[in-house]
């Protein structure tokens, strides 16, 4: 018998690229009608069936912001439950991109020194992947 005091949550698995260049991250902000709008976010999104991580953060930046990127490589997964959902993110590094970023998908962008990422306000689920950000810039 199950227990009903148990809701299992809609999994969503997630990529978001931390691109940075002459010491800058990009970083992104929702649209104010998305979900969590207005907060600021490494750019990337949901994975469709069939994709790999990958090509979904290669797709997810291309719809979101018109660049492509290479030299992808994974840096972090988290993992957060939210009262409506439960997320894997795949956070990855990119330190190359072609393409002139444009806010297709979003109302702002910014390249930010990684200090300076504490002072934007991120969803609760991307907040660790910002001190892990710090840690291995100062481990550098």
């Amino acid at each position: 018998m199950n227990d009903p005091g148990l809701v299992e949550l809609p999994f969503v698995v997630v990529t978001a690229a931390i691109i940075h260049q002459e010491g800058k991250i990009f970083i992104t902000r929702r649209k104010l009608e998305a979900d969590q709008g207005g907060l600021w976010e490494f750019p990337g999104g949901k994975q469709e069936k069939g994709e790999s991580l990958e090509q979904c953060l290669k797709r997810e930046l291309k719809e979101e912001i018109d660049i492509e990127v290479s030299n992808v490589q994974p840096f972090c997964v988290l993992r957060h439950r939210y009262p409506e959902k439960e997320v894997e993110l795949h956070f990855f590094t990119c330190s190359l991109f072609a393409g002139n970023p444009q806010p297709l998908e979003c109302i702002d962008m910014a390249w930010v020194p990684p200090h300076e990422l504490g002072s934007y306000a991120f969803p609760v689920a991307d907040e660790p992947v910002v001190e892990k950000i710090l840690q291995a810039i100062q481990g550098n």
